[in-house]
């Protein structure tokens, strides 16, 4: 997700997302301990989406 996609939700959809993103991380670790990782790059991917959309919620948060 691009930062400005990330800015256009609102708050509860960015949390949501976030949860939905930190599912996904906790599933590809699992995966790479495991051995049956078939894209290793993707913890990163979500990684970085997870700290991009918390991110865009703090600056939401600051700016009110």
């Amino acid at each position: 997700m691009k930062p400005n996609e990330a800015r256009n939700l609102n708050a509860e959809e960015i949390a949501e997302a976030v949860g939905e993103r930190r599912e996904e991380l906790l599933d590809l670790r699992f995966q790479a301990a495991v051995g049956q990782s078939t894209n290793p790059r993707r913890i990163r991917t979500a990684k970085r989406e997870i700290a991009r959309l918390l991110t865009v919620a703090r600056e939401k948060e600051q700016s009110k």
